[in-house]
């Protein structure tokens, strides 16, 4: 076998094998999850507010589907395209909000969320929550907070910068993003992606159970 050959076989092995290594490891973080506590007796948490960010509004008898994300979340980034054609395939049965929930862990994920806030700001926070998935990759996983890298994306997605600038630096942007984990907290949310419909927590122990959920709920 030719060396170039035989070079190549490898760093294909090899990829694969991270590969592997990778699904597995979101997976097992799945399995980890530690389960919401249940509420009191006649306590009703609070999964939605006025201010939360509404992706699809169903109809009148929808389900209200709450995710708490971290953009810099590997699993919440595997979920992002099964989201995706949930949102789709239930366009008008659910109410799909997202809220924010930054993992200590992820150096990028506050900033993240803060960009996705001024973008909020803009009306432009779906476009912002796509682009942030989309390349979580070039930014996740870093050493150091890198919020120029989230400004670039403001900017080729068309935003006013002054506006978006202004919206970063305000303490008020920061305090929405963590009256968000304050209520996830509450909620018993440990780890993203968490999810609940119509309030109640939905158990993640393997990738279709969302969509199980979801299944069920519609057709209760």
């Amino acid at each position: 076998m030719k060396t170039p050959v035989k070079a190549t076989l490898i760093a294909i092995a090899v990829a694969i094998v991270l590969a592997i290594v990778g699904i597995v490891g979101i997976v097992y973080a799945m399995s980890q999850r530690a389960a919401a506590p249940a509420p009191l007796e006649g306590e009703k948490l609070q999964t939605v507010r006025t201010d939360s960010h509404i992706l699809d509004q169903g109809g009148a008898d929808a389900l209200t589907v709450v995710e708490f994300l971290d953009f810099e979340c590997e699993a919440c980034g595997a979920f992002y395209p099964i989201v995706e054609d949930l949102r789709e395939q239930y366009a008008g049965d659910i109410t799909y909000v997202v809220r924010y929930f930054p993992l200590p862990g992820h150096i990028n994920s506050t900033q993240a969320a803060l960009a996705a806030e001024a973008a909020a700001q803009q009306d432009r926070f779906e476009d912002m929550y796509h682009r942030l998935f989309e390349t979580q990759s070039q930014w996740g996983e870093q050493s150091q907070e890198t919020p120029e890298v989230f400004r670039g994306f403001a900017a080729d997605l068309g935003f006013d910068m002054t506006a978006y600038d202004a919206a970063v630096a305000d303490p008020a942007t920061l305090e929405r993003v963590q009256a968000d984990k304050s209520d996830g907290e509450k909620l018993g949310v440990r780890s993203t992606p968490s999810f609940f419909i119509d309030g109640e927590p939905v158990v993640l122990e393997a990738w279709g159970d969302l969509e199980t959920a979801i299944e069920k709920a519609v057709s209760d």
